[in-house]
Parts: structure tokens; sequence; C-alpha cells
């Protein structure tokens, strides 16, 4: 039985994020990503996403392999990937497909490669905008390339891959379903410490990364995608090996509905505390309905930060207390109070704090997955 190892959810191509090869695609050219994963097995398989695609995208040719420094792998690791038992695959315009499995042996915590080389010009290409970790892409077919050197541009965005897949028929996964928090921002780039990595060390359990920075609750955005309502479906639900969703949401709602402070964001609608409500009981019931728990993390402290204001106080610390209170989520976690500011609890402690007061830091990541870990 496979489970998730690794996800990250997909997005629409975009000249908001920069550098990244989303709107140009690839032609002749092979790409080399670097994923971490969270779970072992001797065999894995990878997802391909070409959920924003408008024309079949043809992969002329796939490989996997153990990582090592850089675009480098582990001599001796690289394994063909077929799809169907053949090499090169088309995959249909909004479609996604899943490999062959691949033996390659693999510990939680082990670092992959998925190496695709593109043949003919793709169009624009689905990707994950905030890697927050190097993927890398050199001319010509190097699918079986070991030292890297021939990879001469990089670029902190993932491009059609969306989850890896071991056979380690575990099923107690974990998911985050979440916005730039859950996605990474903050912390260091290329460590692997976001918080659902901290976790799965924490727990020993997969943890898988639904996050996508900038997302919302209840709307869509062509920046940061679609909402999350919608999306939990594709991002959370239909990967293997999941039995726990952690929603962390709502804050960008709240935020960029103040037009008036932040007029470099796209913004949304004003938003209620009852409208935020409704939504997250909404994931609960697709949770619950596909047979996991619903764990609901309260929002952050983020007074002083761009998503700041009157209005925004108002609704957050009505969610907060709703998530809180209501009973409607099998468990909690307060990471409001667990990371706020004890001198000022509508900010975040300053050792936990990124610098922009929204987002928390290494530190802060790390207290945030020690938090749900003692709630799981």
């Amino acid at each position: 039985m496979f489970t998730t190892a690794w996800t990250a959810s997909p997005q629409l191509p975009s000249e908001g994020f920069t550098p990244n090869w989303s709107r140009e695609g690839f032609w002749r050219q092979s790409l080399r990503q670097v994923v971490r994963l969270t779970a072992g097995g001797s065999r894995v398989r990878v997802r391909l996403s070409h959920t924003y695609g408008t024309s079949p995208l043809r992969i002329a040719g796939a490989t996997v392999a153990r990582a090592a420094d850089g675009a480098a792998v582990a001599p001796g690791t690289v394994r063909r990937l077929t799809f169907g038992g053949v090499r090169a695959v088309q995959v249909p315009a909004r479609g996604q497909i899943v490999s062959d499995a691949a033996e390659l042996a693999t510990r939680p915590g082990t670092s992959i490669t998925v190496t695709l080389y593109f043949d003919a010009a793709t169009g624009p290409a689905t990707f994950h905008a905030q890697a927050f970790a190097t993927s890398y892409r050199g001319a010509g077919d190097r699918l079986e390339e070991a030292g890297g050197a021939g990879f001469g541009e990089s670029s902190e965005s993932w491009y059609v891959l969306s989850a890896v897949e071991t056979d380690s028929g575990r099923r107690d996964g974990i998911a985050v379903l979440g916005d730039s928090i859950a996605d990474g921002f903050g912390s260091t780039p290329g460590a692997n410490r976001r918080w659902s990595d901290a976790l799965a060390e924490r727990t020993g359990r997969p943890a898988l990364n639904a996050g996508i920075g900038g997302n919302l609750l209840l709307n869509d955005s062509a920046w940061y995608g679609e909402k999350a309502v919608h999306r939990v479906a594709r991002d959370v639900l239909d990967h293997p090996g999941v039995d726990t969703l952690v929603v962390l949401l709502g804050l960008n709602d709240i935020g960029f509905s103040e037009t008036d402070r932040q007029p470099t964001y796209k913004p949304a609608p004003v938003v209620e505390a009852a409208e935020l409500v409704d939504g997250h009981r909404d994931v609960i019931r697709q949770a619950r309905a596909r047979g996991l728990r619903a764990v609901g993390a309260t929002l952050l402290p983020f007074g002083g930060s761009d998503h700041w204001g009157e209005h925004a106080a108002e609704v957050s610390h009505e969610l907060n207390d709703w998530i809180r209170c209501s009973g409607e989520y099998d468990a909690v976690v307060d990471l409001h109070r667990i990371l706020a500011d004890p001198a000022d609890p509508d900010r975040l402690h300053p050792a936990y704090d990124f610098g922009d007061h929204l987002h928390p830091n290494d530190a802060g990541h790390a207290v945030m997955a020690e938090a749900v870990a003692k709630a799981l």
C-alpha cells in the first residue's frame, strides 16, 4: 500500500513570483527538483499535475534518485520512471498522472530528486510558487546525469510535481491545510524547517504540507490559488495514507480585506467571522466524510503587520474564540496563545517573529510543531 510522503499544492502559472519558469514553461530542457520525504519504503512513485494546463503536456522521460549536494544525486541511485509501462507520457489538459513504482530504498527524512525531461514545448506549467527549496534546470536530456553540473539555472518553485508516494503502508499521515505560514514562509530556505517538517520529525508520522502562500479560505485568487474549501479534496483528501487534517486558515481572508492598509495586495471582499466559521465547518465536514480527524489551529497573533486593522482584530478574535470553544473540531491547538507576546497578546512574541509581525521564524515554526504534536 502506498502512502503520500511529500506534497506541493498546484497553482496557476503566474508572473507574480520571481524568478520562476511557470509562464514560459520548458522546451528541450531537464528539470530536477529536490524534495524531502516524511515516509520511507522500498519503492517510490510520483504524481504529476497539469491542473492548469490547457493542452496535453508531453513528458519525454523521468527519473528518481537519492539526492546529494545541489543538483547532484547519489551515485548508483538513478531509477527510470515509467507510466503504464512506457517511459514517455502525455498528461491531459487539467489532468494528472501517477507513475509506476520504481525500486528506491528511502527512510523518513530522505531527500530525493525527481528529474523530468521535456522534449516539446510545454506552454505555461502548473507550479507551486513558494517552495523554499531549490529546483534546477538544464538544456537537453539530463535524466541520468549524476553530477548536476549541467543544471545551470535555479528557481525556488516546484513545477508539475505535486506528490511523491512510498510503499510504507502508513495510514497515520497528518496533512496541514493553510497559507504562507503552513507553506513555510519565514523558515530558512533549503533547510526544511517548516513546521510541517518539524511535525514529521517530532511525531514520526508522515506530514504533508498543503499550504499555499496567500491562500484564502473563502475566495479564489489568481496568485494565491483556489480557495481552501474547494482545494482541500485535491490537496489533502485524495492523497493515500492521511488520517488527520490540521487547519490553519482565515488570516488572509481577514487581512486582505483591510484594503486601505495594503494597496499592494489583490484585495478580498470584506469578511465577517460568521462567514469564516461556515468555511471551517465546510472543511470539517469534508474531512469527516473521508474518515479524517479534524484539528483546528487558532490564528497566530498578527498585530503590527500589514494585515492588521480594527476590523481584522475584531474578526480574528471572534474566529479564534469559535475555534477554541465551539467543540466542532476534534481537537484544538491554540497557537495564538502559545506564540503571543506576553506584553501584547495581539503581537507575535519577538523570539518567534520573522520580522514582519506576521510570519514565524525557525524558532516559531518549531514551537508550532511541538504544540500540534502534543495535541495529537
